[in-house]
């Protein structure tokens, strides 16, 4: 069950993986089928329903493209 839900702002996302790599359930990635407007994979939630609601994405964002919220 998941614990919370988190929001990309696809068009500002530059595809680093950061958000990736800190995710500790492993429920992110980059979208390798869709590129944004600036031409980068954005990253996206591939199961949301293991979201925990931690946040470490949102921390580790250094453009602020994820809002995280937690139930």
């Amino acid at each position: 069950m998941a614990k919370g839900r988190v929001f990309f702002d696809q068009e500002l996302c530059k595809g680093c993986g950061l958000c990736v790599l800190v995710c500790p359930v492993q429920c992110l990635a980059l979208n390798r089928k869709e590129i944004n407007s600036k031409g980068y994979n954005p990253a996206y939630c591939k199961e949301p329903e293991k979201c925990i609601g931690c946040a470490n994405c949102g921390v580790m964002c250094p453009d602020s493209v994820i809002t995280v919220e937690r139930f």
